[in-house]
Parts: structure tokens; C-alpha cells; sequence
């Protein structure tokens, strides 16, 4: 198959030829001649199998052969992302695919000056690939108009549709028109989303060129269990072990970020960091250091699980598992792209055994183990089913100490024989009673942090 047969007009062939797209990924064969046909799609395919292609082709050789002249302040396309690093990665997707066009595309996302994008859309554009809270913020200020738009696109819908972006997808949808073509595409779907996205489309085509929610197969994934309070000190020992000369390191915390970033520069190891509280242009520029190969580490929370795609990824690196179970397979799909070979690295502590199992559940594998010479954990990270469960021990029940011809009663001066004596400790103010009043146990066994 080529994209030739496809249908696609020549100045794409041309652009693709140039950009050396030599053959249809799987999502891209099946999902351009629908959109050519102009249906409403529901695609689910593994991150980095080309699903920008996929609808950005079709939907500029639509708007080139359909419709009228776009109109000031008007646009046809709409392309909604959930980041900004994702924004501008669609935005240079659509100029390079559209290279040979006489059509104008922009790109308008938060954290930059609102002023540009404005100017931008007084004579109208094409296509916007925007964020949904800086898209807002332009049709209140009249901006921009929705009565030419024919398409809308919701890449990575799965993270569109969650709540939190729920009240300005509601607000963005009620001033768009109700006929036009709807495509939602993403790497992973939970059944609630589907069940969403249903409103959205019209006799939709669901495509599904991979198992639901899996990983790459071309992505080795492993962990190494270690302690929490080692974890920098086996990353830094594994990154000078292996010589690893490129990586992309998720941290859950902008804060994790920072000290981990501090702590490589300290080594002399060329780093920088994105994260949330980072101005935009700093969040481009490090993006820009890495992919130019300036820095060989890239620390960022999950702002950059979606959206960068770098050539040839050899390596990521989750020096904390992220809090929901879709985000890991976005980020290890940063490597493995387009066919090539990476690598996922995760570093794992006891308190992240559940996050653990339910990235398990979610790819329907269990993640190969390892420990580290001299990094074993003090703290066990207790086993997981192939089902994601985690195993646990059962406990042997207690047995209360009664006293000899008292059935039922237990003699304080037994229980505390032989032990120290303890002083009383004063509850802190504020505390908590267990619920319905009951006591709590007497076990001293100090509780499990999760």
C-alpha cells in the first residue's frame, strides 16, 4: 500500500516524498480515505504509530478541494490538544504536510502574550491548533469565529474529555456548529470516555489498530526496586553504569524535577527541565536544547508525556511512576517510535506497588524485575499478578491473651509484663476517631505509606 492509493492529491505526495514517508502506518491506512469521505471518527492506536498524519492529511486535502475562501477572524479546521508542547508539535505537523497548500495555519495556546495570535487571526486561517483555555479566551474577545469551521479534531481525547477539561470542552461546543465533521483520536480510551465521545459523534468509525491501552511492542520495558530515599543516588549510579547518553527522566512533582535537574548539573551532566511552572519560551527552549542534542537529559512531569516526539528516543526513564495508569503509556511512547527500538527504565519503591499494578492492569503485563547491587530495597516491593493484583500475604490472626479462669477477660498487669514502660503521649489537636467511634488497633506496627 502506498499513500498514493489512498486518494491523497499530488502537492502531499510531494511533501510526504520530502519528508521520506515511504509507507502507511496501519491508523494512517485506515483512517484517511474515512476522513476523505468525510465520516466522524473514533481512533485508538499506540502512541508514535503516526496518528497526526492520519487526520492531518485528509483535512488538508479537504479544505484545499471543499468549501469557501476562509473568512477574517474565521477558521475551518479545529485542532484541540492538551498541551502546549503538543499544540506546537501539531501546528509544525500540519506546515510540513502542508508545505505545497495555499493554506494558512496557526497555533494559539497560554503562557505567551495573546496579542500575536490575535493579529494572527484577523485575516483568517485554515487550520488552529490550539489549547482549550486560550481558545476561550479568544472567542470571548471576539477574535475568532466558529461559523466556517467544518472539522474538529480532539488529539489525545482521552486526557480532552477528562474533567478536567470538561467545563471549557462544554462552553467550546456550544458555539461550534452542530454539523461538522468530528475525529477523536488518542493512544488510550477508558469505557467512560467512549461513553462520552458517543454525544459527540455522528454514526461514528471506531478504529482500533492495537490492543486498547498496550504499550509499543517495540518499547523493552523493565523496573528496578530501590528505597525511596535512594532513588537519585541508583539513578545516578545506573546513568554512569550503562553510559546512557540520552534520556527523557518523568518526575511526578515540578518540585522532584527541580532537585533531580540540581542534581545531575552538580555532575556535570548537561540538563535541563519542563514542567508546569516553567514560562513557555523557557519550556520551548529546553525542548529545542534537547532535540538539537545541547542537553542529553530532559526532567519534565507529565506536560511532556504527550506531544514530543524526538527522533530516535533511546530512553525513558520514570524516576517516579505517574499517578494515573494511561499516563505511563504515553510516556514510554516518547521512545520506540515509528518502528525504531527504546527502551522504558522505571524505578519503583514500596509505596508505589499500586500505582504499579494498575499501569500492570491497564497494558495487561506484568513488568520484568530487577535489583541493583547494593540498591537492594530495605522496604520489599511486594509481587504482582499477571492481572496487575498485587500479592499479598494473609495475615495470621490474633489470638487475645485471657486470663487463667476468667474466660473472656484479659488482666492489664499480664499485658504489660516484661515490656518498657511507656509514657502517655497527648493526642495532637484535630485528631481524626476511627470511624464509628471504634478504637484503634492496638498493633504497633507502623502503617504503610502510599
Amino acid at each position: 500500500m502506498t499513500f498514493a492509493s489512498l486518494g491523497l492529491i499530488e502537492p502531499l505526495l510531494r511533501a510526504l516524498d520530502g519528508l521520506d514517508y515511504k509507507t502507511p502506518t496501519p491508523v494512517q491506512a485506515q483512517a484517511i480515505p474515512a476522513v476523505l469521505k468525510g465520516r466522524d471518527l473514533l481512533a485508538a492506536a499506540q502512541t508514535g504509530t503516526g496518528k497526526t498524519a492520519g487526520f492531518a492529511l485528509p483535512l488538508l486535502q479537504k479544505l484545499l478541494q471543499e468549501g469557501p475562501q476562509v473568512a477574517a477572524n474565521s477558521i475551518r479546521a479545529l485542532v484541540l490538544v492538551p498541551t502546549r508542547e503538543l499544540a506546537e508539535q501539531v501546528h509544525a505537523s500540519f506546515r510540513a504536510y502542508g508545505q505545497h497548500l495555499p493554506l494558512r495555519t496557526a497555533v494559539a495556546y497560554g503562557g505567551v502574550s495573546i496579542n500575536p495570535q490575535m493579529m494572527k487571526l484577523r485575516k483568517g486561517v485554515d487550520v488552529l491548533v490550539a489549547t482549550p483555555g486560550r481558545l476561550l479566551d479568544l472567542y470571548r474577545q471576539n477574535a475568532l469565529k466558529f461559523s466556517q469551521l467544518q472539522a474538529l479534531v480532539l488529539d489525545e481525547a482521552d486526557r480532552m474529555l477528562d474533567l478536567g477539561f470538561a467545563r471549557e470542552l462544554d462552553e467550546v461546543f456550544a458555539a461550534l456548529p452542530k454539523r461538522r465533521q468530528t475525529l477523536l483520536f488518542s493512544a488510550t480510551f477508558s469505557e467512560a470516555i467512549r461513553q462520552m465521545a458517543k454525544g459527540l459523534l455522528r454514526d461514528p468509525l471506531s478504529i482500533e489498530v492495537a490492543p486498547r491501552n498496550t504499550a509499543a511492542k517495540t518499547v523493552k520495558q523493565w523496573l528496578v526496586t530501590v528505597d525511596k530515599k535512594r532513588k537519585a543516588e541508583l539513578f545516578l549510579h545506573l546513568l554512569q553504569a550503562n553510559h546512557w547518553r540520552q534520556a527523557l527522566v518523568f518526575a511526578k512533582t515540578r518540585k522532584g524535577v527541580e532537585e533531580l535537574l540540581g542534581l545531575l548539573q552538580r555532575d556535570g551532566i548537561a540538563a535541563d527541565s519542563i514542567h508546569g511552572d516553567k514560562p513557555q519560551p523557557a519550556r520551548l527552549r529546553a525542548l529545542q536544547r534537547f532535540k538539537a542534542g545541547e542537553v542529553d537529559f530532559l526532567v519534565a512531569t507529565d506536560v511532556a508525556a504527550r506531544g514530543l516526539d524526538i527522533e530516535e528516543m533511546p530512553l525513558v526513564v520514570n524516576f517516579d511512576l505517574p499517578i494515573v495508569a494511561e499516563d505511563y503509556v504515553h510516556r514510554i511512547g516518547r521512545t520506540g517510535r515509528a518502528g525504531a527500538t527504546g527502551q522504558a527504565l522505571s524505578l519503583v519503591c514500596a509505596d508505589e506497588v499500586q500505582l504499579l499494578a494498575a499501569i500492570e492492569t491497564l497494558i495487561g503485563q506484568t513488568i520484568q524485575r530487577r535489583e541493583e547491587d547494593g540498591f537492594e530495597p530495605e522496604h520489599r516491593v511486594p509481587q504482582t499478578a499477571p492481572g496487575g493484583q498485587v500479592l499479598k500475604k494473609p495475615k495470621k490472626p490474633k489470638q487475645p491473651k485471657v486470663a487463667e479462669g476468667k474466660p473472656g477477660k484479659i488482666h492489664l498487669g499480664e499485658l504489660l509484663a516484661d515490656k518498657p514502660q511507656v509514657k502517655a503521649v497527648r493526642k495532637a489537636p484535630g485528631f481524626a476517631k476511627a470511624p464509628g467511634n471504634a478504637k484503634p488497633p492496638a498493633s504497633k506496627k507502623r502503617p504503610s505509606s502510599r
